[in-house]
């Protein structure tokens, strides 16, 4: 099932080696550019490519014996040829958009190759959700990978999902034709107790001959860490510190530098190679999570390898993290990942390797982009209906299921709240005291209420604690049902009865993500599929996400990507403390904790 279908090199073969000896013509030259090999680490210029069946047959000095009559020439001017950017890790449900809608998006930045863990899905909708990106990914013209989602749920016995994911449905997946691999291995204490359940979705993939992704988001690195590598994960992206990245690398890990929407962790790692000298391959550049409106109005691949060159990275090696060293971590080094014969023809050319603009996209053979503007199709599955309805609310919900009683008779009480940390995953575990009114706890300050409201099931099951760090001032909710990973239903406010109208607003669209104020709607940002994803355009959902982040700003929120920071604060297998439909959860020991500490007056 593809779009543009691409031969296998064993077809295409016999025409690769006609076209490389010059009996054959090409069907597209790229015509005196430079080439960077990122083989050899070489800028190499006055070079051509030949290209035939979607793949590269000929890289040398002079291609004019592959050129013939109805050869497509491109003069690329000296400008650099570099190969197209792999996104090593990522979540297209991140960016609020279909597998289409993404590709579309990021086609123009550059990103020929994405390797896309779709476990936010998986928590709504189960194997089928994820058989349905990976279906729609395959149609793409570029070249999306999935990644079979490992935990659904994230941490077992700490959150309730919409569906659950098994060894049998990872041993399934195996067998579909875009899986590369297990995504990423999160819940880390079951890898390193040596879980039966994760052990066994391990050795399935690795049965399979596949790559399983890494996920340990603990900042201690003794016995636990090293058991978690012996568990079999071959990646991991969550760290954040130069110490992080080096044990990686040392115990024959990819560490994967993640520059994200919200997640800034390039800068602090990539000194390993710039200062201590390591070996870059053993390193990797990713996005994880991207917004609709960085894709739009920033980048994506180019945009990380172009911070990684402003963090003192050799322009060269920054881009072997985004394309050689990706496509060599999951066995696809005869596939894509360079210019050289027999790759795919994924192919940028830019007038710069330090800004990098991208000026021309070549994927499998074909010109997609030119100049910013998309010049393909992406094609969209039909999604069924039901995966249009997973919001599912037992009642209308009023202030009152907002409400943390307090202790009788108590005026002020201290509680555990959590602490958003800017421009990172990890949150921190604060306590505060603060009022009762009318024998309810009361949100005081720069803290505000939190809840998670079920809407899987229809349980009417609503679980309340604080937050710190939005900066929220006035009368104001923020609903969202983007909540990683068990995308129940975040909601964050200062008014118990604002949470209440944004929760049932959500209710009433099928999803997504809506902001209240004094009693009016100020943003509504619709994802009907899944409660995760638009089908519509990219420009359009940035631009509906770009007034949610006016109207968080004008509530005074002043975080920088702060939609994303709200997004993960149910996701429990990240420290230090996190809200689940099970209560307040403390990521540090994995379990469940009390959101009142006790009376202070």
């Amino acid at each position: 099932m593809t779009q543009n279908p691409l031969k296998s090199w064993a077809d295409a073969a016999p025409t690769l080696i006609a076209v490389a000896a010059g009996r054959q013509p090409a069907d597209m030259v790229i015509r005196g550019g430079t080439w960077v090999n990122v083989h050899t680490r070489e800028i190499l210029p006055g070079h051509d490519i030949a290209i035939a069946e979607g793949r590269i047959a000929y890289v040398g000095e002079d291609a004019s014996h592959c050129t013939g009559e109805g050869t497509e020439v491109i003069e690329a001017n000296g400008r650099y040829m570099i190969p197209g950017l792999c996104d090593a890790h990522m979540h297209v449900e991140s960016g609020m958009l279909t597998p289409a809608e993404f590709a579309a998006a990021v086609i123009p930045h550059g990103t020929t190759s994405m390797f896309h863990d779709p476990h936010e899905i998986a928590n709504v909708l189960g194997l089928e959700g994820v058989r349905l990106m990976h279906d729609e990914s395959l149609l793409q013209p570029v070249n999306m990978f999935t990644q079979m989602p490992s935990c659904a749920p994230s941490a077992p016995g700490l959150e309730t999902t919409g569906h659950e994911i098994g060894p049998e449905d990872v041993a399934e997946a195996m067998t579909w034709p875009g899986i590369v691999g297990l995504g990423e291995m999160m819940n880390f204490p079951g890898v390193s107790n040596a879980d039966p359940k994760m052990l066994a979705e391990i050795a399935a993939t690795q049965a399979s001959g596949k790559t399983v992704g890494g996920h340990y988001a603990a900042p201690a690195l003794g016995p636990a860490f090293h058991a978690y590598v012996a568990g079999g994960p071959a990646d991991d992206h969550e760290g954040t510190r130069k110490e992080d990245a080096i044990m990686r690398a040392r115990q024959g890990m990819r560490a994967m530098l993640r520059l994200g929407s919200a997640w800034y962790d390039v800068k602090a790692q990539i000194t390993a190679i710039t200062e201590d000298g390591l070996d870059p391959r053993g390193f990797i550049l990713c996005t994880d999570d991207c917004h609709s409106g960085t894709l739009v109005n920033d980048g994506h691949m180019n945009r990380v390898v172009r911070h990684a060159i402003a963090c003192s990275c050799d322009p060269v090696v920054a881009l072997q993290m985004a394309t050689l060293n990706t496509a060599c971590h999951f066995g696809l080094e005869r596939e894509i990942g360079s210019i050289a014969p027999g790759r795919r023809a994924d192919v940028i050319l830019t007038s710069d390797l330090e800004t990098l603009p991208i000026e021309t996209v070549i994927a499998r053979g074909r010109v997609v982009a030119e100049d910013g503007a998309i010049l393909c199709e992406c094609p969209h599955l039909d999604w069924p209906d039901h995966s249009r309805s997973t919001v599912r609310l037992a009642r209308g919900l009023t202030a009152d299921d907002f409400r943390l009683p307090a202790p009788a008779g108590a005026n002020r009480v201290r509680a555990n709240v959590i602490g958003v940390v800017e421009n990172q995953a990890p949150t921190r575990a604060l306590t505060a005291d603060l009022p009762v009114r009318d024998g309810a706890v009361e949100a005081e300050g720069d803290v505000c209420h939190i809840a998670l409201v079920e809407r899987h099931k229809a349980t009417g099951d609503v679980s309340n604690a604080f937050v710190s760090g939005f900066g929220y001032t006035g009368s104001i909710a923020l609903a969202s049902t983007v909540a990683h990973d068990s995308h129940h239903m975040i909601v964050v406010g200062t008014d118990r009865a604002e949470m209440a109208r944004a929760a049932n607003r959500l209710g009433e669209v099928g999803g997504g993500v809506t902001l209240w104020q004094d009693g009016e709607e100020k943003a509504l940002v619709e994802l009907p599929v899944a409660g995760l994803m638009s089908d519509s355009p990219a420009i359009d959902v940035a631009a509906k996400a770009h007034r949610l982040g006016q109207a968080m700003e004008a509530a005074g929120c002043t975080l920088n990507n702060a939609f994303m920071q709200h997004s993960l604060l149910a996701l429990v297998v990240i420290p230090e403390l996190r809200i689940s439909d099970k209560g307040l959860i403390d990521v540090r020991s994995f379990e469940r904790i009390d959101v009142l500490t006790g009376e202070t007056s």
